[in-house]
């Protein structure tokens, strides 16, 4: 008996082949996100042999849209991105503002309508999310200043896709769009653009402020409704019902994006309580959808470009990797921020990935991309991520290789930051016996709100800039700079410090950290922080002073508040502010 099971097949080989071809992409230490990209060509009608249902994996690949939205503005948060706000935005900004224009210099060049170019210029502008946060993952700095500036930069590059994401449709009748795919654009029904902009305006505003005031209040309402039953089947659905259901339905009654409705379904979740655990049920669900939808976007790929189009990829390539990453290595370097700094951003977004793909594959739909635009960008994204793991490990090299070879660079490496020491002003108790505080973030926070209500001097040295300008304008000492770097320390006056308190979770820098502060000042006492159980006992073992250990201490915490119920202590005396030490976030 014959069965007509497209669905079935289409899933099957998409999954098999992605899987083996994701598994082959980690071995070689590529991002899987290459594999699954390859296996689409492979199953895609540019290639021979079996050829999956397109239009059945396009379907497909719209929920892998929706669920990657949801997970960004599950996410997202608008803490993080205001501590890289002066660095993060007018960047974000101009970097992408630079990179549209070279793309649509170059498709206006190829004899294509300035719309396409627009298009594909956008298409260019927006790197990976999921490739950045991986490679900054796989060499530790994810957590560095380096890295939170390299994040708040693609979360304001998100923001701004989804922006125009929702302004593509109702422009596309004056961009040109519609009459090659036959796409229906609100904009050629006759009215004027000034009308079909406003009234998007006023639907997607409608949107926001509904999700905004009702749905913050019954989105959590519903979950904590749900959690009750105690059925982790229930609360599962209930959070992917949230996420396809309001997508779905913002399309339909607002004629919002899928992408910006599950966007604003996962920023609404993050208000709740249940968030974490929202996050962790519906991952498996979205990182497979997710892989359907690289591998549908695969299948739109046509491999004849590289053969009759190479210098044309090899172009776009060359947008991908240099022009954008000198953008963003110019800018960073106008801030005022290190070498370093501005290489590693600059790594950080020489590659195309997700979002690409939707743009690209909006326009198309439009009728405003070619099929040969869409090729190009799957093109350029496959090379430049398969390429940015080299992009990362240069860094270093060229850093080293400018500065040996420049003199400008060198001034850049050397220049003075006004923040980079202490006023000359500063008070006489802030630069002997004080306690030298490294990173204000959570935990650094707390520990400096507890010495200043007990009168002791302490002097901040944190990374975020924008941090010690915000803190010397409370009055407070503070110092710019990574405090693995011995003149930050230096400036912090750590050889005439009492102790140095280490409250930021860097593996990589806190035995450097403690090392430099024992070579200046044999007598300090050091108090570091630590996340793992390994490195604990290593820093214990090597006599650096007091190491805690998040779990440990808050497992403590929470045995002294449990034996206290029943045998009462000393430590329940204890001087008011310390009450809840053991559940400080550490």
């Amino acid at each position: 008996m014959e069965h007509n099971i497209p669905l079935i097949t289409t899933l099957a080989a998409g999954f098999g082949i992605a899987l083996v071809l994701g598994f082959l992409a980690e071995r070689i230490r590529m991002p899987a996100l290459v594999g699954y990209l390859v296996a689409g060509i492979l199953i895609g009608p540019g290639t021979p042999g079996f050829v999956a249902d397109v239009h059945l994996a396009a379907q497909l690949s719209e929920i892998g849209v929706m669920l990657l939205m949801f997970g960004v503005g599950l996410h997202f948060s608008l803490d993080d991105l205001m501590e890289v706000r002066r660095i993060a935005v007018p960047g974000a900004v101009a970097q992408m503002g630079l990179a549209t224009v070279l793309g649509t210099v170059v498709a206006m060049g190829w004899g294509w309508e300035w719309g396409s170019g627009l298009v594909f210029g956008l298409s260019l502008s927006c790197a990976s999310t999921v490739v950045l946060l991986k490679a900054l993952e796989s060499r530790g700095v994810l957590e560095s200043m380096n890295g939170r500036i390299a994040v708040g930069w693609l979360v304001v590059e998100d923001l701004a896709t989804v922006l125009v994401l929702v302004l593509l449709p109702p422009l596309a009748g004056i961009l040109g769009g519609g009459a090659e795919a036959g796409a229906v654009v609100p904009a050629a029904n006759g009215a004027p653009l000034w009308m079909t902009l406003s009234l998007t305006v006023l639907q997607v505003s409608a949107f926001i402020a509904l999700m905004l005031l009702v749905g913050r209040r019954l989105l959590p309402w519903l979950l904590w409704q749900v959690s009750r039953t105690g059925s982790r089947e229930l609360f599962t659905l209930s959070v992917v019902a949230a996420a396809i259901g309001i997508a779905y339905g913002a399309s339909e009654l607002f004629s919002v994006s899928f992408a910006l409705g599950a966007f604003f379904a996962g920023m609404v979740m993050r208000e709740s309580e249940f968030s974490h655990r929202a996050a962790a049920e519906s991952l498996p669900l979205r990182d497979a959808f997710s892989v359907l939808f690289f591998v549908a976007v695969g299948m739109l790929f046509e491999p004849t470009v590289l053969l009759e189009q190479p210098l044309h990829v090899l172009l776009v390539v060359a947008i991908v990797i240099f022009g954008k990453s000198l953008a963003a290595f110019l800018i960073v370097v106008l801030f005022r921020y290190p070498l370093n700094t501005a290489l590693v951003v600059s790594a950080s977004l020489a590659q195309i990935g997700e979002f690409s793909f939707i743009l690209a594959g909006l326009g198309l739909s439009l009728g405003l991309l070619p099929a040969e635009g869409m090729s190009l960008v799957l093109a350029a994204a496959l090379i430049s991520i398969a390429l940015n793991p080299l992009v990362f490990a240069t860094v270093e090299p060229v850093r080293r290789w400018i500065v040996g070879r420049s003199a400008l660079a060198r001034r850049l490496e050397q220049r003075s930051d006004p923040y980079a020491e202490l006023p000359s002003g500063t008070e006489r108790r802030y630069r002997q016996g004080q306690v030298v505080l490294v990173g204000y973030g959570r935990v650094g926070r707390r520990v400096a709100g507890e010495l200043e209500a007990r009168g002791i001097p302490f002097v901040v040295a944190e990374q975020n800039r924008e941090m010690v300008e915000a803190l010397r304008a409370k009055g407070m000492a503070a110092v710019s700079g990574n405090a693995a770097d011995p003149s930050v320390l230096i400036q912090a006056h750590i050889a005439e410090a009492a102790m140095l308190v280490v409250a930021t979770p860097d593996p990589l820098t806190v035995r450097q950290m403690a090392e430099t502060a024992r070579t200046l000042n044999p007598g300090i006492e050091i108090v570091l922080r630590t996340h793992s159980e390994e490195e604990s006992s290593m820093l214990h073992r090597d006599g650096f002073g007091a190491v805690f250990f998040g779990e440990e201490e808050l497992a403590k915490g929470m045995a002294r508040h449990v034996v206290a119920r029943f045998v009462p202590t000393p430590e329940d005396t204890r001087a008011p502010g310390l009450e809840s030490a053991g559940s400080v976030p550490v």
